[in-house]
């Protein structure tokens, strides 16, 4: 069995520490599914802040390395793997939107990462920790929950 254990706290220290929220929430799973959580940060480390262009937040994206690694599909022409795995990314998709009412970086935190402007309004209305952090949390949950079914 799967779980999460990320506390928002956690997810806060990781940030103010430098490591972006892909790298959260993809560390979060790592050792549980059978890698180190550098490697795992390393791998996620080019998906933080919405790729940092401020597209599909990185806490998706992180959590969605770990749900393919523990239920994605590897060989060619396995179309039954294939549609399970994207049923299970659709589902997390659809339940991270209704809890947190978007799966872009941009509209989760009301302003743009990528740009001077939008980064700091971020960082002045300490966006980060206010909805960054739970956001992590949210995506580790629900993530740990598809990898249970």
């Amino acid at each position: 069995m799967v779980k999460s254990t990320l506390t928002e706290e956690r997810a806060l220290d990781c940030y103010l520490g430098g490591i972006d929220c892909s790298q959260v929430t993809f560390g979060e799973f790592a050792e549980q599914l059978g890698i180190d959580k550098m490697t795992a940060r390393k791998i996620a480390s080019a998906f933080g802040g919405g790729l940092f262009h401020a597209r599909t937040c990185g806490c998706v994206t992180g959590a969605l390395m770990a749900l393919g690694l523990a239920c994605g599909y590897c060989e060619e022409g396995n179309e039954a793997a294939k549609n399970a795995f994207l049923a299970k990314k659709a589902e997390f998709e659809k339940r991270f939107e209704e809890e947190n009412g978007s799966c872009i970086c941009k509209e989760l935190l009301g302003y743009d990462v990528s740009t001077p402007d939008g980064l700091a309004h971020i960082m002045e209305e300490n966006l980060f920790q206010k909805r960054c952090a739970p956001y992590a949390v949210s995506a580790c949950e629900i993530a740990a929950d598809l990898m249970n079914e």
